[in-house]
């Protein structure tokens, strides 16, 4: 068994954004030369997400709506402890905990094995600024 490990470098336009990145993760999934395995993607900094979904730009929105009403921005609701110990970035950690920190695909023949309309997203909360997303591959 052997295993590959690559670093993706992201810096959002937004300070809220969610990125498709599935072509990158093929792109280094290809690099690896594994065959049969398991790749996984694992946002290295706490205010961001990787997630798994489909592909639609109103799907984003609606994202980004939704959790927007479940963890308001400090401008809508200044209710949180974590504001006190002066970060202003509650929201952005609490919206990294509901879309989850990492994801896991199974490789095989060489391909990321999805089911259909399924693709890898990033999801930034506290952004504009450099974070890395990291991709690890074991198998054969």
């Amino acid at each position: 068994m052997k295993s590959y490990t690559k670093y993706l470098n992201i810096k959002t336009k937004e300070e809220k954004e969610i990125l498709n990145i599935t072509y990158d993760v093929e792109k280094v999934l290809h690099e690896s030369g594994i065959k049969e395995g398991l790749l996984l993607v694992n946002s290295m900094h706490i205010t961001s997400s990787v997630f798994i979904n489909d592909e639609e730009n109103g799907l984003k929105k609606d994202f980004l709506e939704w959790l927007e009403k479940l963890a308001p921005e400090k401008s809508t609701y200044d209710g949180y402890y974590h504001h006190r110990t002066g970060e202003i970035n509650a929201d952005a950690h609490l919206k990294r905990t509901i879309m989850g920190r990492e994801v896991v695909v199974a490789i095989t023949k060489g391909s990321l094995d999805f089911g259909p309309w399924e693709q890898i997203f990033y999801g930034e909360f506290d952004g504009r600024r450099d974070k890395k997303v990291l991709i690890k591959i074991i198998g054969e």
